[in-house]
């Protein structure tokens, strides 16, 4: 089968893998469908992590189901499914609380696996055109009749629709009040989104990408560029001096600020543009060692955190991945109610073969190249 396969820094081709198959009676096979270039793929091509060279790649899956073991009893051949990027069990102490995303039985010695990621266990990506679905009756999320046509959307219910929303259910967004984000990348759109949707009454997204901006205007949102270095006082004039009463951090570790990195900018900038009091939500993506990193610091996976205005504050912080399967059900019926539409992110639609320009392209910022779908064709 043909697959996005890991090559080394920058490096990923479009290559001949042997054909994904049912391992154990509980597995079914996907026939993927669409696939998507998620951020978090780029801390792997930008070498930032020990993924290993010859690995497929690809967390954000959707398609057909072609194949079921002989344990499995709720997925059928023929499904349309859209599968979680966290892989479950269904049945550990973590699963059976809802917490998905830190399973205790996928990744054995580790809490959390995934498909197609460094250190979040052996499994296969899905940038390819079979995926082997372990725990399928547990991971498989059914899709509705009109899957095929809102496809682009559906496909956004494996990872980035529901860590936009994780994002603030961490950060305790509610009905009536007003939140910032900080990143306008499609995580942070997807906060943006998922804000609205929940009857947030200000929300604010900061970035210096002008086409990120854009979009999130276009999600009801008010743009902050803060390519001046103006955010916390653009945020605190709209919020009569106080802050918002919540924040959600979409960057991660690779914020940049004039041309540098710079890990705790995001967070130091949360503590002073959410009121006393007020909550923060984490998920943009830190690690615990980066040897790559620019900064001392980072390179230990630490950052310099003003902990005593924090602390000060009285405010609170929740960090970690999204459960998804916590929230994926919820947003497909709202989708298929025409009530989200995650896709309007989408700006690049490309054909499997040409994962490599779609990475180089995105990694690269470009201008317009805002959320890469791959299509391997049904």
């Amino acid at each position: 089968m043909k697959a996005v396969v890991y090559q080394g820094l920058r490096d990923v081709r479009v290559m001949d893998m042997p054909d994904a198959k049912i391992e154990r009676p509980t597995d079914v096979l996907v026939k993927i469908t669409t696939s998507n270039i998620c951020g978090s793929d780029l801390h792997m091509y930008e070498g930032r992590t020990d993924m290993e060279k010859g690995n497929i790649l690809g967390h954000e899956n959707m398609g057909v189901v072609v194949e079921i073991g002989k344990a499995v009893d709720r997925i059928k051949v023929g499904d349309r499914v859209c599968l979680p990027f966290n892989i479950g069990c269904g049945f550990c102490k973590n699963c059976e609380r809802g917490l998905t995303g830190f399973c205790l039985t996928t990744n054995p010695g580790s809490a959390g696996a995934a498909y197609g990621f460094a250190g979040m266990g052996p499994y296969s990506g899905g940038q390819a055109e079979y995926l082997r679905v372990p725990y399928a009756d547990f991971n498989c999320l059914k899709l509705p009749p009109n899957a095929e046509e809102k496809e682009n959307d559906y496909v956004m219910l494996s990872d980035v629709f529901p860590t936009g929303y994780h994002a603030t259910e961490l950060a305790r967004v509610r009905l009536g009040e007003s939140v910032v984000i900080y990143g306008a990348g499609p995580v942070g759109l997807m906060a943006a989104h998922s804000a609205v949707i929940k009857g947030a009454s200000k929300v604010m997204v900061v970035d210096t990408h002008k086409d990120r901006l854009a979009l999130a205007e276009k999600a009801g949102a008010i743009p902050i560029d803060d390519t001046d270095g103006t955010c916390v006082d653009q945020i605190l004039a709209l919020t009569h001096g106080k802050g918002a009463d919540s924040g959600c951090e979409c960057v991660g570790f690779q914020c940049t600020h004039h041309g540098h990195e710079v890990p705790n900018v995001t967070m130091n900038n949360l503590v002073k543009t959410v009121r006393a009091t007020g909550s923060i939500g984490v998920v943009g993506v830190f690690i615990a060692e980066d040897p790559n990193a620019q900064d001392k610091l980072a390179k230990k996976g630490q950052i310099a955190f003003d902990f005593g205005q924090f602390w000060l504050k009285g405010q609170r912080i929740a960090t970690g991945q999204a459960n998804v399967k916590a929230y994926n059900r919820q947003l497909r019926d709202l989708i298929a109610a025409n009530k989200a539409n995650p896709s309007f992110i989408v700006s690049h639609e490309l054909p499997l073969d040409d994962a490599a320009e779609g990475y180089k392209n995105f990694d690269a910022r470009k201008d317009g190249w805002t959320k890469v779908i791959l299509k391997t064709g049904a």
